[in-house]
């Protein structure tokens, strides 16, 4: 706001000088042309002095030359007098030219008016209109950051930042959910770990009894003896029933993956694709290959279905060997097969069956950045759009591919 001030400040200085100048020209000018008429009278005076006579068809403003006579002062013009070789000339002549430089002048400052006035209130616009309400904006991405808006942020009707506030205000109750749902997956992942630790203290204080007792001889019957192995064993069982429980809720679902189930064209999809990676994959010199296609309508949510294609892409560019990536089509009358093959693959067959898995991560990973987050959850989101997802390898090419319904 306050380089605008300045700019508005310059703006306005500049409009004031401009007036000044061009004033100060048509001053000068309009001074200049109100003399004409005495440099005329001066030129034909000479002429008359030399040659008795002076021919004013060439004059701009004398109109009559009036030798001493009967109606000597009898004129409906400007006049002057001139005393020439003793006889008195009378020299008429008109102020036209003045009075057009004088309307002239008039035309110039009018124009400059309205010149200015629109300037002025062209920048008034833009600072009230744009720059005003942005800068109340600009503090709120850094309040979303904080965490500080919890309120929602009123709508305008400004053709300028309607969308914006629209985006601000879904970003924000993206933010308020994505927090109660952490603060809830810690309350249940709190609770689940009393309540098994609790579990556990049980048969887990039997077993210690019990290994207790074996370890002082208390029972010297084998037949106790081997009753007593058996409890141990039937409570080390039980143990591992709620490890069980702890590795299973380890695995359940931690992401809530929300699907807005709708209708969309392959076309959709794949422009959508084609449009972030084509650029992408020139800079790094990788051929990207888009096969032939038959457009259709897909069932699915076509946002989850590009984060989908974008994460096997992703994962495309990480594990390759960075020379190509095709976006194929593989024909199927039932569902719609959208697969993408890269090679340099170095992953065992035998790791297939886990690469859909949370947390897992291959041996080729290596020093690549990553959680093993990306495949798992492309399969958690097509099953949810009621598709499915599976990779195989052959030789050191791998394809993934997704399965869509139709709609």
């Amino acid at each position: 706001m306050k380089a605008f001030n300045k700019i508005f400040s310059v703006v306005a200085i500049a409009v004031i000088l401009l007036f000044v100048v061009v004033n100060i020209i048509l001053a000068a000018d309009r001074t200049n042309g109100s003399r004409q008429y005495r440099v005329e009278i001066s030129r034909l005076v000479h002429e008359i002095e030399t040659n008795g006579s002076a021919d004013i068809s060439e004059c701009v403003y004398v109109t009559n030359i009036e030798r001493y006579g009967e109606k000597f002062y009898i004129t409906d013009s400007d006049y002057v007098i001139r005393e020439i070789n003793g006889e008195l000339y009378r020299f008429d002549y008109n102020t036209n030219g003045y009075s057009d430089k004088t309307q002239l002048t008039g035309i110039v400052n009018a124009v400059l008016g309205v010149m200015a006035i629109l300037i002025i209130t062209v920048l008034l616009y833009i600072k009230f209109a744009i720059l005003m309400p942005f800068e109340r904006l600009s503090g709120i991405p850094y309040e979303l950051s904080k965490g500080n808006l919890a309120a929602p942020i009123k709508e305008t009707k400004s053709r300028f930042f309607g969308k914006f506030l629209w985006g601000i205000n879904i970003l924000r109750e993206n933010i308020e959910q994505q927090k109660q749902r952490e603060l809830e997956m810690q309350k249940e992942k709190k609770t689940l770990l009393l309540s098994l630790s609790h579990d556990i203290k049980t048969p887990l204080s039997a077993i210690k009894l019990y290994s207790a007792a074996l370890s002082k001889n208390l029972y010297s019957d084998a037949e106790k003896q081997h009753k007593i192995a058996e409890n141990i064993n039937e409570k080390a069982e039980e143990i591992e029933g709620y490890v069980s429980q702890i590795i299973t809720a380890s695995r359940e679902d931690f992401f809530s993956f929300e699907v807005n189930m709708g209708e969309f064209y392959l076309s959709e999809l794949v422009e959508k694709i084609a449009g972030y990676y084509k650029e992408k994959l020139a800079l790094i010199k990788t051929d990207f290959i888009i096969g032939k296609y038959k457009n259709c309508l897909l069932s699915g949510d076509l946002s989850r279905s590009v984060e989908v294609m974008q994460n096997i892409m992703e994962n495309a560019l990480k594990y390759g060997d960075g020379r190509r990536v095709e976006l194929i089509f593989p024909e199927d009358d039932e569902c719609v097969q959208i697969a993408i093959m890269n090679g340099g693959c170095t992953l065992e067959k035998d790791d297939l069956t886990h690469i859909f898995e949370s947390f897992w991560r291959g041996a080729n990973a290596g020093n690549i950045g990553g959680n093993g987050l990306g495949l798992y959850i492309c399969r958690q989101l097509m099953r949810k759009m009621n598709g499915e997802i599976f990779a195989k390898i052959d030789n050191d090419i791998i394809t993934v591919t997704t399965v869509f319904a139709r709609a």
